[in-house]
């Protein structure tokens, strides 16, 4: 155990962000460098070694909290730093960007502030990465099999990193021009600087690991062909079949899906452009959405110059309190103020867009909403709610449907899909096809970056199996998983 009286004497901290007018004004993160670790032993001594730690529950990496806090708390970082590892690829992502289910499961949580589990795990990756002692694994020998990861996300970079230390030769294939996926180009750099990929692609790099950027499979390469190429083969693309909003006006210049948005600012950071092709410099900016990618569209747009900022939600304002119908430890669904929410703008619930207008060069000029109640399973508008907003620069944060059909890849494959339109599989990752295996959100569905990574990590698993015909990779979860949540 940790401090056996920390949860009784010291209280909860976060890491302090840096101040809003000056975080603004750069594309730095919005965290004080450096400004966690001071207190974070005092924070992990908060951790009472529960004889049931309910976090190892809320974390589908079934990470080993209660190890790791006693060790950070005791100042031995090296160690606290292989715990974190032994569950985890890469906590410096989860660290920053995971919504901490975790934390909603610490039995601290019951009754007073649950353990700041999420700024420990970033501080002792960081001080891992700072002294030295995060360094290349390769294999000691090789299998002579060959293994194809489609996709470079999390689940893509778990999978392949799992793999190559296992003695296969992995090649990860990815459409975009850098390697991340949505890490890379849907993550703004003030939540994460894209520096902490380069470093973990530098480090599986020496591992082994090659990558191939630029190539759409199913397009450029024949996936059929690719199938024939590789010993097997690990779908990692991702859910990036965005929900569109079909009302009158959609097709106004002006009006852009999120992830047509976010990456260009993202290139702009890369060095790829100047000024970004789509830009909320002096403009009414709408977005679509609450959830976080509609978050990261306020913080963008903010850094950006934007005139002003509104978002918008159909469901109504969460609860600042814990709902009775979502107790201990399942996530609960309570009011959130991200960092971009911080920096200004207005946030609307309850409201539905009927349709937008738009000048005689057909730009986005105006969107028109309504106020909506929940009645009989769907949202009704209210009468005489009916209003206007300026808008000229809309995104779409709805969320996702299921990974992309229609590009070649899946239809090249003759991979089967389930009822909600992902790729099926069984109990080991496996789709119908034999030896194409599929991981995260293609076969998930939208989900958390924690989600992604224990997919990665089980679905590598279970490809050493059909490799090997067994294996000593760990395999966290399995596909009928599901969070700890209502």
């Amino acid at each position: 155990m940790a401090d056996p009286k920390g949860f009784l004497t010291t209280g909860r901290q976060l890491c302090d962000r840096r101040p809003v007018d000056e975080r603004v004004k750069d594309w730095n993160e919005v965290y004080v460098p450096g400004g966690l670790l001071p207190i974070i032993t005092k924070q992990a001594g908060r951790c009472m070694d529960c004889g049931i730690p309910f976090c190892h529950q809320g974390c589908p990496l079934g990470n080993l909290i209660p190890e790791w806090n006693d060790l950070a708390w005791r100042d031995d970082w090296k160690g606290a730093s292989e715990r974190l590892h032994a569950t985890n690829n890469f906590p410096e992502f989860t660290g920053r960007l995971c919504p901490a289910p975790c934390e909603t499961a610490c039995v601290l949580g019951i009754n007073q502030d649950p353990v700041t589990i999420k700024n420990v795990e970033v501080s002792i990756i960081d001080k891992a990465w700072e002294s030295g002692d995060v360094t290349p694994q390769p294999p000691e020998r090789l299998s002579g099999k060959t293994v194809a990861v489609i996709g470079s996300g999390p689940a893509g970079l778990a999978a392949a990193q799992q793999l190559t230390r296992a003695g296969h030769t992995v090649a990860v294939y990815e459409r975009a021009d850098r390697i991340g996926g949505l890490l890379r180009y849907g993550i703004p750099e003030f939540k994460m600087e894209k520096r902490h990929i380069n470093r973990r692609i530098e480090q599986m790099r020496a591992e082994g690991t090659k990558f191939r950027t630029g190539v759409q499979i199913g397009t450029d390469i024949d996936a059929a062909k690719l199938r024939k190429r590789y010993d097997a083969v690990v779908i990692a693309a991702g859910a990036t079949a965005w929900r569109d909003l079909p009302v009158p006006g959609r097709e106004l210049n002006g009006v852009h899906q999120a992830m047509e948005y976010l990456p260009l600012a993202n290139k702009v950071q890369e060095g790829d452009f100047v000024t970004p092709p789509i830009t909320a410099e002096g403009k009414h900016v709408v977005v679509i959405g609450g959830g976080d990618t509609g978050a990261d569209c306020v913080g963008t747009a903010h850094r950006q110059g934007a005139a002003s900022v509104t978002q918008l939600e159909i469901m109504p304002r969460p609860g600042d309190e814990r709902p009775a119908g979502q107790p201990w430890p399942t996530y609960p669904m309570t009011y959130k103020v991200t960092s971009a929410h911080e920096e200004g703008g207005e946030r609307v619930y309850a409201v539905s867009t009927t349709h937008f207008e738009g000048d005689e060069d057909g730009n986005v000029q105006s969107l028109h909403l309504v106020e909506v109640e929940f009645k009989d399973g769907r949202f009704e508008p209210v009468a005489g709610s009916e209003r206007s907003i300026p808008a000229q620069l809309v995104t779409l944060a709805m969320g996702f449907v299921g990974p992309e059909k229609g590009s070649g890849m899946i239809e090249q494959l003759g991979l089967e899909l389930d009822g909600r339109g992902n790729v099926a599989r069984d109990g080991e990752f496996a789709t119908n096809v034999p030896g194409v295996f599929v991981a995260g959100d293609a076969g998930r569905g939208q989900s958390l970056i924690v989600w992604a990574i224990a997919e990665g990590r089980s679905a590598a698993a279970a490809v050493d199996r059909f490799l090997s015909g067994g294996t000593a990779l760990p395999s966290p979860v399995r596909p009928t998983d599901r969070p700890l949540m209502v």
